[in-house]
């Protein structure tokens, strides 16, 4: 979009705030809630150990020196961070419903 490639697209906070672009390259339409970044789950049916293993072994990563670090330090979200469906992907459930988007696991 900053290129003229598109007259309009959605851009995450997170890249806004890597000053990938200027304020005079484009024009804000709408923003929405921020949205949580990449996301990983556990299992609700899993043994209540492994949940914590699970966890654990996310909030002990050591970030320091890691590609990850180096991607995600440019934002300031070099770091995992507890999420809950219910709370932090209301926004995204909202934009589903609003487009019609159903995910019908079988």
């Amino acid at each position: 979009m900053a290129n003229q490639d598109y007259k309009a697209a959605a851009i995450a906070n997170s890249v806004l705030s890597r000053d990938v672009v200027s304020e005079g390259q484009i024009v804000s339409l709408y923003k929405s809630q921020t949205f949580p970044t990449t996301s990983y789950g556990i299992a609700h049916n899993l043994k209540p150990e492994l949940q914590e293993k699970i966890q654990d072994a996310f909030f002990s990563f050591d970030w320091e020196g890691t590609a990850l670090e180096e991607e995600f330090s440019k934002s300031g979200e070099a770091q995992f961070v507890p999420i809950t469906f219910k709370n932090h992907w209301k926004v995204i459930r909202k934009i589903d419903d609003a487009n019609g988007v159903a995910y019908n696991c079988q």
